[in-house]
């Protein structure tokens, strides 16, 4: 929950105005085609690579023909001034130039033999071979997909999701517009058709599916990191692995049935739908499962800062109160302006509720009547809520008042003491303030308690404290066995696979022990020199651009210069002896997951508590995208894994994948609309563009005539993140020269082969591309020198040569 904290409205609130202009991409292109009589048609040059980032080879043709060229450029009046000189002197410069000729032939020669043998693999590269485990498994990856430089025609206009060729092409259109909230959850669980389709898109990303989830690639790593046996673990490392195992164990959730939960349940007083209920006081038992069980029926508490103090470097973090995860489906009316449940799901919903009731031991004469009480008590709530973009509509969020102003505006919950048991040891006064998140919602949903409360509390039916225990219940629902969640995933979207679900809760509560082990295999040092020269090549290339106007440039440029890109780190990772003396309370049993998961809960809990007066930004182990705090734009550890990056890997290789995406998502973080600050952007989209129709319809494909202006910039965007990553990996060579190769390919032909096995990344933008970004490869490789001659069946008509863009 408090994972949304920093997120949750921050990014959603951020409007353009003088002194906030959200550093924007841009890039210079030339102006785009002009077209001439009689002449093919000329596409502009975009991606010009000065030559000296080129390879060594491209470095010393250039050297080379400069004497050749120099000599071309004579104009008329020098030859004139030629025949007024001697003739011995003529003959002399005539022998002198047929041996600069012959000599200059004798060096092309030369550089052809090099270039033939180094394309065709007639000679050994230059090169050593990578052959740590690291590359031998990643040799052992590209042996099993497509080959971009065997198969150009054809893998360049594959669909992502797919290892055949797309049959809609170009005119697959997969957006209108930027999306404004990725984050937002509620648009999110209101389409399980859209939730499933993402959940399909993170397999792993060297399988069938190309597309690449990093969400799952880091889970994937974390996974690796709990199942790897070392017996000279610390005792933190051994607790943290014996509960990762332990939720493996499904077979003991098997075993354990339903008795633990009622256990649990006895603990509240039991509940009226069994017939057993000692009444409870509602405020003590909504305290006790908050602080306990880390369940929060009627609203969500998380921590974080407030996005208003933010760019004063405060460090101050506040208790933030947002409308709850309620468990009925709801959707939103835009005409009325109100959520209200959905009715096509209210059966299959009921049905899910009265199994759950009848798993659980009550009697069916009497579990129609609870769950229909839960389903209308869930009904009210839900006309309260709203979802992100109307509360950002109505300047909801963030809304700051002390704890004593809350309690006169919604009064039937006790919230000083509330607050005080969910996180103690802490003290809390009613000065105290927090932050609502939608308030007209916390005043209503006093109300409906109130109201619920008078008619129905005090009758022995308990409708509230049931609604509690079943929201305990999905709590809960992880540490279950198997009939409840298939109940549940009959009823919503696919669950999760069983590991990936067992990483996310170790993390939960262990999250400190896997900072220590991943931050252990992080190559720090490369890490920070991939970041390093990345930065500083985007900061190049932004110079090149076509502002609409020098006054943006400028503060765009100036923020630029003011950030400090590094490696987000815990600035103290924490000792094994110190993790030891934290989690010595904890016991962690082998056969039992349930009562593993509820200590688990307290340990999430009390790492929320500690958010409170933690004055550093720790690091999030689950991140896998850049962050802005102050002056830094942090890097997570995340970002540098395999099979991304390793610090044996050819530099080509970190380069091509994890350096592209570094660069795409530090201009997707600082520059979100740079599509109205730079002519730049609509030249280059439409140039790719040009190349792409060029192609499709030589292939028989139809394809969309133009695009929208969000899809120009993610084109743009995404075509220039390409550059910057090649441009900062031969900015790496000049640093260090020599790279090793793999699967017999190095420097350039290695980085773009790198880049085509991740370039179809799942992102919030994914949907604005109009083409696959493996195509890239083909525009950057009409400059001929950069990749292998077979590329350049994909683009050059027969008789119209395509400029590179």
């Amino acid at each position: 929950m408090y994972k949304a904290e920093d997120g949750h409205a921050g990014k959603n609130t951020a409007t353009m105005s003088e002194s906030q202009i959200e550093l924007k991409p841009q890039r210079s292109v030339q102006p785009l085609l002009q077209q001439e009589p009689d002449r093919c048609l000329q596409l502009p040059p975009l991606f010009e690579l000065p030559l000296h980032i080129g390879d060594p080879l491209q470095v010393l043709q250039h050297n080379q023909l400069q004497p050749m060229l120099q000599l071309q450029q004579l104009s008329e009046p020098h030859i004139e001034q030629l025949q007024q000189i001697p003739v011995w002197i003529k003959h002399k410069r005539r022998i002198l130039l047929l041996l600069a000729l012959s000599l200059c032939a004798a060096t092309l020669g030369l550089i052809y033999y090099i270039h033939y043998n180094l394309h065709t693999g007639h000679s050994n590269p230059p090169v050593t071979p990578c052959l740590s485990p690291a590359c031998r498994r990643a040799s052992a990856r590209l042996s099993t997909s497509v080959d971009p430089f065997t198969q150009p025609c054809d893998y360049f206009l594959f669909t992502c999701g797919s290892d055949t060729l797309s049959q809609d092409g170009g005119s697959r259109q997969r957006g209108q517009g930027i999306p404004g909230h990725p984050q937002n959850q509620w648009e999110k669980s209101a389409s399980p058709e859209g939730t499933r389709q993402n959940e399909e898109k993170g397999q792993r990303w060297q399988g069938k599916d190309k597309t690449l989830n990093r969400k799952t690639v880091l889970l994937q790593y974390l996974r690796e990191i709990l199942e790897t046996n070392d017996v000279l673990n610390s005792s933190a490392v051994q607790k943290t692995k014996r509960f990762y195992h332990s939720c493996l164990d499904t077979s003991s959730l098997e075993t354990a049935g339903t008795e633990p939960f009622l256990t649990l349940v006895q603990k509240l007083g039991g509940w009226a739908v069994s017939g057993k209920w000692t009444w409870t006081d509602f405020n003590s038992t909504l305290s006790l499962l908050m602080r306990d069980y880390a369940t929060f029926p009627f609203f969500n508490l998380y921590v974080g800062k407030d996005p208003n103090e933010i760019g004063h470097k405060a460090t101050q973090r506040y208790i933030q109160i947002d409308q709850p995860d309620l468990l009925i489906p709801i959707e939103w009316n835009s005409k009325t302006r109100k959520s209200k449940a959905k009715t096509e799901t209210l059966r299959p919903f009921l049905a899910s509720c009265q199994r759950y009731l009848a798993m659980l031991g009550a009697p069916p004469s009497s579990s129609m009547i609870h769950v229909g009480l839960f389903i209308s008590l869930s009904s009210e709530l839900a006309v309260a809520a709203s979802p992100l973009h109307y509360r950002l509509e109505k300047d909801q969020l963030h809304q700051r008042m002390t704890i004593k102003e809350l309690q006169e505006q919604a009064p039937a919950i006790d919230w000083l003491r509330c607050l005080q048991e969910t996180f103690h040891p802490l003290s809390l006064s009613e000065d105290d303030h927090v932050l609502l998140h939608n308030l007209p919602y916390i005043v209503q949903m006093s109300r409906i308690i109130t109201k619920w409360l008078n008619k129905h509390e005090l009758s022995m039916s308990g409708p509230l404290h049931t609604y509690m225990v079943l929201n305990l219940l999905h709590t809960m629902m992880p540490a279950m066995d198997s009939r409840f969640s298939d109940t549940w995933r009959n009823f919503s979207v696919a669950l999760a696979p069983r590991w990936k679900h067992c990483v996310l809760e170790t993390e939960r509560g262990f999250g400190s022990v896997l900072t220590r082990l991943a931050s252990e295999s992080t190559a720090q040092r490369e890490a920070e020199e991939t970041i390093r020269n990345v930065f500083s090549s985007f900061k190049a290339n932004l110079h090149e651009l076509n502002w609409t106007d020098q006054r943006t440039h400028q503060l765009v440029m100036d923020k630029v210069h003011a950030l400090t890109p590094r490696l987000w780190t815990s600035k103290e990772i924490s000792r094994e002896a110190e993790l030891d003396l934290i989690f010595s309370e904890v016991t962690v049993s082998t056969r039992s997951f349930f009562s593993n998961y509820v200590q688990l809960l307290s340990l999430w809990q009390k790492r929320c508590n500690k958010l409170l007066t933690e004055p550093s930004e720790s690091a999030d182990i689950l991140s896998v995208t850049p962050v802005l705090l102050g002056d830094d734009i942090l890097f997570p550890m995340g970002m540098f894994i395999p099979p991304l990056f390793h610090p044996t890997y050819p530099r080509a290789m970190n380069y091509g994948a994890t350096g592209f995406l570094i660069a795409k998502d530090i201009v997707h973080l600082l520059l979100p609309e740079i599509f109205s600050y730079s002519e730049t952007v609509r030249s280059v989209g439409e140039c790719v563009w040009a190349h792409y129709l060029t192609v499709t319809e030589r292939a028989g494909q139809s394809s969309a005539s133009s695009l929208s202006a969000a899809q120009q910039q993610e084109l743009w965007l995404q075509y220039f993140a390409l550059q910057v990553a090649l441009q900062a990996y031969h900015q790496s060579l000049q640093q260090r020269p020599g790279d090793s190769s793999l699967s017999g390919l190095a420097h350039t032909q290695l980085f773009l082969t790198s880049f085509s096995q991740i370039n179809c990344d799942a992102d919030p933008y994914q949907e604005f591309m109009p083409l696959e970004p493996s195509f890239l490869i083909t525009v950057i490789c009409a400059k001929s020198d950069l990749c292998p001659t077979s590329l350049q069946c994909s683009l050059t008509p027969q008789q119209c040569s395509v400029q590179t863009c």
